[in-house]
């Protein structure tokens, strides 16, 4: 038991400083998958230029024991439940780690 925990730890600080101190140089560009780049959609900055999509908005917060604040993601989703999802996305991107509940999800 002892023998195998001493293991366990030695792998951990060897994968933890692995991660932290990644190796630089060409070796380790080449043990990389190539990533595809998609071309992202275009967002529309005007909720009026829409025609169609949602208008969710969730309540969000960045700490645990914190008041709710409201967060409106307009998507240009016709399903609802992409939406919701998006703005759940868009709201963890853009600094709120727990969403707590859809407040609204408006059709446009």
């Amino acid at each position: 038991m002892d023998t195998e925990l001493n293991d366990f730890e030695q792998n951990m600080r060897r994968e933890i400083d692995a991660f932290l101190k990644p190796e630089k140089g060409t070796e380790a560009k080449a043990s990389r998958p190539a990533r595809r780049t998609a071309s992202p959609r275009p967002a529309p900055r005007d909720a009026k230029a829409m025609k169609t999509g949602h208008v969710v908005r969730l309540a969000v917060r960045t700490k645990q024991l914190e008041l709710d604040t409201v967060f409106e993601h307009h998507s240009t989703s016709i399903s609802k439940l992409e939406a919701q999802l998006e703005a759940e996305k868009a709201a963890r991107q853009a600094g709120y780690p727990i969403i707590g509940y859809v407040i609204e999800t408006r059709r446009l």
